[in-house]
């Protein structure tokens, strides 16, 4: 068995609504797969079904080897979920509320006691274990919520959209915590809006739209199978932007995409070489620049290019989400 989750043809309707249309994954044991995609997509229907929560109208899939339907029970002691909102309690302190879940366990009070003080201090909350919860930041209840789907030690963590919310200084430690999870041999299966999330912490990244699975691979490949590279250039002149437009224009042969406010000018290339020529053509226009680039495309414009629209989310999206909740 060399995959944690596998999961194949998974269909889910909600009335009328297919909120999954045949959708298969795979997750290898010790690694980050990141479902990418904006709300609606269906990635939450897909976990919930992965967590038992939930079954498909048709499909299969297996956690551990364990089928989701024909053995929820075993499938649930292997896994933790973190949801998109933080699930503690706020009327207790960080302790209570994974000693809490450990007595849910069936552990003794002793064993749940020492299992939460080892969470505490390894999420570093330990001057905030015995204040309540309400008292937390964002970021240190995320940490938090993390914690508390460890409690059960599982060998499979599903991250169903984690930083949701959250500023980048507590996305960074969500993210950092993460990392330490994958460095002990996890198995994680993010899911993810946030394109720069997927591209930080994935292995792989796995792209839903509508319901189905447009793309999957590793980030870099997907970059690559969108096609080509994206040369930018910022003068170190605002007043040089007119004529970086007209060099840059010849050499692509493309209009380049120019935005005035931050003085960055950008177009696609095929040729990498065409790096070295402007770099010539703007020395003998006596034209210096601050920023000078080759580089791959980004998630967001891959998954322009793969669905024809970006990962942000639609009214429409929003109203399909909060459905399916």
């Amino acid at each position: 068995m060399s995959h944690a989750i596998q999961a194949e043809g998974l269909v889910k309707h909600f009335g009328d609504t297919k909120a999954l249309d045949g959708v298969d994954l795979e997750v290898p044991f010790g690694q980050v797969v990141g479902v990418l995609g904006p709300n609606g997509a269906g990635k939450t229907t897909a976990v919930r079904i992965l967590a038992t929560l939930m079954k498909p109208d048709a499909g299969r899939a297996t956690v551990g080897g364990y089928d989701v339907v024909a053995d929820p029970v075993r499938v649930r002691s292997l896994i933790g979920l973190t949801g998109q909102y933080a699930s503690v309690d706020e009327d207790l302190n960080g302790i209570e509320n994974l000693v809490l879940i450990g007595r849910l366990y069936g552990y003794s009070r002793a064993h749940a006691k020492t299992r939460a003080t080892e969470l505490i201090d390894r999420f570093e909350l330990t001057k905030a274990a015995k204040r309540p919860i309400r008292t937390y930041s964002g970021g240190m209840r995320r940490r938090l919520d993390l914690a508390a789907s460890l409690v059960g030690r599982p060998e499979v963590l599903y991250l169903d959209e984690p930083t949701t919310g959250l500023d980048p200084h507590a996305r960074n430690e969500v993210w950092d915590v993460v990392r330490g999870l994958v460095a002990e041999g996890a198995t994680v299966l993010l899911t993810t809006q946030y394109l720069e999330e997927a591209d930080q912490l994935a292995d792989k990244i796995t792209v839903f739209d509508h319901g189905r699975v447009v793309a999957d691979g590793r980030a870099d490949e997907l970059k690559r199978r969108v096609g080509g590279q994206t040369l930018q250039v910022r003068p170190t002149r605002l007043s040089d932007m007119d004529a970086v437009n007209r060099i840059l224009g010849d050499l692509s042969g493309v209009r380049p995409v120019r935005d005035d406010s931050s003085g960055l000018l950008t177009a696609p290339v095929d040729d990498p070489v065409l790096l070295s020529t402007l770099v010539r053509k703007l020395d003998e226009a006596g034209i210096t620049a601050d920023e000078l680039a080759l580089r791959l495309p980004s998630l967001d414009e891959v998954f322009l290019a793969l669905t024809g629209h970006t990962a942000e989310q639609s009214t429409e999206d929003k109203t399909l989400e909060g459905s399916l909740a």
